[in-house]
């Protein structure tokens, strides 16, 4: 989608603080951090949320959460981390392209205060 930002970001046209790149997905720290270390991993194939799920998506959204894991291995989040998919306005989501948060870093306790 032309006017998406994290399309623009996977196609590297707007800047980002890349973690990992493979052919299915791109994984950067979060610009506006809720815990010491805060990543997203977002697919490059742009649809909007897990609502929209079928089993290609699901086979993406598998392969994100493996990526996400590997990455907090990589962050040394070895005491715990946390994977979040925000969907839909109610669910928090607040870009409208499918995304998994990984946090850590400190005690992230729920709910959050």
């Amino acid at each position: 989608m032309s006017d998406c930002l994290f399309c623009k970001i996977a196609n590297k046209e707007i800047p980002s603080e890349k973690i990992y790149e493979d052919d299915v997905v791109f994984a950067f720290k979060d610009i506006d951090p809720k815990a010491p270390f805060h990543g997203l991993v977002i697919p490059k194939m742009h649809f909007p949320s897990v609502k929209e799920m079928d089993e290609e998506r699901a086979k993406i959204v598998g392969h994100m959460v493996m990526v996400g894991s590997r990455i907090a291995a990589d962050q040394g989040l070895d005491n715990g981390f946390r994977m979040v998919i925000n969907t839909g306005e109610d669910g928090g989501q607040t870009v409208d392209h499918c995304h998994l948060h990984i946090l850590g870093g400190r005690s992230l306790q729920w709910p959050p205060g």
